[in-house]
């Protein structure tokens, strides 16, 4: 049993440098990039399409800071599910409130019965702008970005080989519930994962419109279920590239308990097995992650229960080292993005010793609830967005069963996700 002990940590030990290293290389990115801002006159006219099913709780921050960017020509298209969907009244009156007069809000007047509704909605959006828009610029509803958000995201689009660029999101650690914090921890996994593989982020995403039309990709956004996940690959077979911009890394404050982050967890998953171009990697990592600390647990339960006291003691040690490593992987990266979140004005997250204590303990119990909804997402039928039964059989092959206006009971919480 000591042998496998030993074997076990000396692999444990080589995947924690692998994280380690990888972990060192988003940094070294999100520290010492520099991207250069162009100048008023050579940034391009820009649409920012905001898709809306439902008024989402930071909506209306949302909005007055999408009107308040410091760019010189854009505008802003809402399309809204339904005329009588409570966005379509929290988007009218904050756009009267601001007086705003480059926004559009309009219906979505086509429900595609082979994709997601978002993607309905973009593909409708799409289509009616005129040729004077050379970017389009995507942004979701729980995203309040600062007043430079869209000049960073479209000034490295002047470099002809980047074909789109994008940020990520980011959750507060200091949450109410345990599902926020479960959340919290797996995203710092999911950010670095998704700067390496050239993953865009539908939450802060920008194209070049050429592009969109040379790649077919509002073809390709007519019959899926997401649009992002899939940009690499599309791009990518047309030598274009996906820029991560490490400045729009927003920070998101929408709650949520353990039930709802399941789910969500789940169709987040599922879209990166139906559109990832690295999915195996993605499996792979998470069974390294999951299975080789729970070994080392197993060991050690196995080797006090026979009483090899030399045994248990250092699978205990192997596995309480390997979780104290990764919780000061966690702080480094909390401290570093908050230098950069410091930057869009908002104001600094405190981490008490309590908090930290509650992450040290959520992370193995973050490990198994990741890889239930790993396991789970691998045979999903159908899925439920936002009110919305998808039968999904394969990336371009789903079907919308079953469409309903969006009710009130779908209406996110300050508990529970936006479904």
């Amino acid at each position: 049993m000591n042998d496998w002990a030993v074997l076990l940590s000396q692999v444990l030990l080589g995947w924690l440098a692998i994280q380690v290293l990888l972990i060192l290389i988003f940094l070294w990115n999100l520290r010492f990039h520099q991207g250069r801002l162009l100048p008023d006159e050579k940034l391009p006219k820009t649409a920012i399409v905001l898709c809306l099913r439902g008024a989402d709780p930071f909506l209306p921050n949302c909005l007055r800071a999408l009107l308040n960017q410091n760019y010189p020509q854009y505008d802003l298209k809402l399309i809204v599910d339904r005329q009588e969907d409570p966005a379509w009244k929290v988007a009218t009156e904050t756009i009267q409130e601001l007086g705003a007069t480059n926004v559009q809000i309009s219906p979505l007047r086509f429900i595609r019965k082979n994709c997601s509704l978002k993607c309905s909605s973009l593909v409708q959006a799409v289509s009616e702008l005129d040729e004077s828009y050379q970017v389009i610029a995507l942004v979701d509803a729980d995203t309040v970005v600062h007043p430079h958000w869209l000049r960073e995201l479209v000034s490295p689009l002047a470099n002809p080989q980047i074909g789109a660029t994008t940020g990520n999101r980011w959750y507060l650690p200091t949450g109410k519930y345990w599902g926020s914090l479960v959340r919290y921890i797996w995203n710092v996994s999911a950010v670095v994962q998704m700067y390496l593989y050239g993953i865009p982020w539908g939450g802060t995403l920008a194209v070049k419109t050429s592009v969109l039309h040379q790649t077919g990709l509002v073809d390709k956004w007519s019959k899926a279920f997401g649009e992002d996940t899939m940009m690499r690959s599309v791009l990518g077979k047309n030598k274009f590239q996906v820029k991560f911009v490490p400045s729009l890394l927003m920070l998101n404050r929408e709650e949520s308990d353990l039930p709802s982050l399941r789910y969500w967890l789940q169709r987040q998953l599922l879209a990166s097995r139906l559109y990832h171009p690295w999915w195996l990697a993605v499996v792979g990592d998470t069974i390294l992650t999951i299975l080789l600390p729970s070994a080392i647990a197993l060991l050690f339960l196995a080797a006090l229960f026979s009483q090899q006291w030399h045994t248990a003691i250092f699978c205990l040690s192997c596995y309480g080292g390997y979780m104290l490593a990764l919780l000061l992987l966690i702080l480094v990266l909390e401290t570093e993005i908050q230098q950069v979140i410091r930057r869009h004005g908002e104001p600094l997250t405190k981490l008490s010793t309590t908090a930290i204590g509650k992450i040290f303990f959520a992370l193995p119990f973050t490990q198994w609830v990741y890889g239930l909804a790993m396991l789970s997402s691998l045979w999903m039928p159908t899925v439920k967005w936002r009110g919305i039964t998808y039968e999904i059989k394969g990336p371009w092959n789903l079907q919308l069963q079953d469409y309903r206006p969006y009710q009130i009971l779908d209406q996110p919480s300050d508990r529970k996700l936006s479904l």
